[in-house]
C-alpha cells in the first residue's frame, strides 16, 4: 500500500488495538488511524498517546443504530482515502446472558453482528486497494489445545438470540466466544469470495487474524477468582516460552498491521493468518453454506433492527 491512508480499528484504546495503531504508524508515515472505543474519554486519551496522525472516535458496538452513524458520518472526519478495516474489538461475558438494545446476545451482537454492519456500511468508502481484516481466535478451533470450549454453531438466527441454555454462566459465556470467533472466520471466508472480481491482486482483500493469548488484557475483565487472577499475573509469565501461541499485545499487534500493511500480501485473501504465519483455520470454517447462512441472515438481521 502506498500513498496517504487511513486505517479504521474498532476497540483501539488499549491492548491489541491500540499496540496495532502504534505499530502501522511507526512503520508508515502516509498512515492515519482512527481508533474507536465505547468512551469519549477512552479514544480521545489513547489518540493523544499515539500523536497527531491518530483520530479517536466512539462507537457503541453494542447498538447497530450508533454503527450505522458512525459509518454513515466517517467521511465527514476528512482523512485520506480509507484503504483498511480492523474489526478487532471484542467481548467475552461470562457473568450471564446480556442482550444488547437491539434484543440481540451481546457476545454474538459484538464480536460478530455490529462488524459485519460495519463493514457494510464502510465499504463504499474504502478505496482500492483496500483490506479487511476480522481480528478471529484459534480458540474457533476445537483441534487446538486452548482451554476454551469448542465453538457451538446452530445457526446465525438462534445465536442472536439463544434459547435457555444449561450450564454455569461461565461456561455458556466462553462457547458463546469461541463461537462468535468462528462465526469471524466464516464471515472472512464469505465476504472475500464476494468482493473476488477475478482480478490479480484482488482490489480488496479480506483476512483473518488469530492474535494468540494475551494473558492480562481487558478481554479477560470479567474473570473473577483463580482464573482472575491467573489472567492478570500469572499467564503473562508465559509470553517468555518459545513455541506456544501466549504473546504480548505489542508483539500481536506488529503482526496485525503487517497484515494492514505488508505489500507481499498484496495477493492474499480469504486466508487465515497465526501471528506472522498463514495457516489453516478450523474444519467448520471452510463449510460454505454454513458461512452463506450465517452471512445472509446477519445481514437480515442488521438491516430489521
Amino acid at each position: 500500500m502506498t500513498g496517504e491512508r487511513t486505517v479504521l480499528i474498532t476497540g483501539g484504546t488499549g491492548s491489541l488495538g491500540y499496540r496495532a495503531a502504534e505499530a502501522i504508524l511507526a512503520a508508515d508515515t502516509g498512515s492515519r488511524v482512527v481508533v474507536t472505543g465505547r468512551g469519549p474519554d477512552g479514544v480521545r486519551e489513547a489518540a493523544r498517546r499515539l500523536g497527531e496522525r491518530a483520530v479517536g472516535v466512539p462507537l457503541e458496538l453494542a447498538s447497530l443504530a450508533e454503527v450505522r452513524r458512525f459509518a454513515r458520518g466517517f467521511g465527514a472526519l476528512r482523512l485520506p482515502p480509507l484503504r483498511a478495516i480492523v474489526c478487532n474489538a471484542g467481548v467475552q461475558i461470562v457473568s450471564g446472558t446480556v442482550l444488547t438494545v437491539d434484543g440481540f446476545e451481546q457476545t454474538f451482537a459484538v464480536n460478530h453482528l455490529a462488524h459485519v454492519l460495519l463493514v457494510r456500511e464502510l465499504l463504499p468508502e474504502l478505496g482500492t486497494p483496500g483490506r479487511i481484516v476480522f481480528v478471529a481466535s484459534d480458540t474457533h478451533d476445537p483441534a487446538k489445545p486452548t482451554g476454551m470450549p469448542a465453538p457451538a454453531y446452530t445457526t446465525a438466527r438462534e445465536l442472536a438470540r439463544p434459547s435457555e441454555t444449561g450450564g454455569s454462566p461461565g461456561a455458556v459465556g466462553r462457547r458463546r466466544y469461541t463461537t462468535s470467533k468462528l462465526c469471524n472466520v466464516l464471515t472472512t471466508y464469505a465476504l472475500a469470495r464476494q468482493l473476488d472480481t477475478g482480478a490479480v491482486p484482488p482490489p480488496i482483500t479480506v483476512n483473518a487474524f488469530d492474535p494468540g493469548l494475551m494473558p492480562g488484557t481487558g478481554l479477560g475483565r470479567d474473570y473473577g477468582g483463580i482464573q482472575g487472577l491467573a489472567w492478570r499475573y500469572l499467564l503473562p509469565a508465559l509470553t517468555v516460552v518459545p513455541g506456544i501461541n501466549v504473546h504480548t499485545p505489542r508483539r500481536s499487534g506488529q503482526a496485525l498491521a503487517r497484515l494492514v500493511l505488508d505489500p507481499e500480501l498484496a495477493g492474499v485473501t480469504g486466508s487465515y493468518f497465526s501471528g506472522f504465519r498463514r495457516i489453516r483455520s478450523s474444519a467448520e470454517s471452510y463449510q460454505v453454506a454454513t458461512a452463506e447462512e450465517l452471512w445472509a441472515t446477519s445481514v437480515e438481521l442488521t438491516e430489521t433492527a
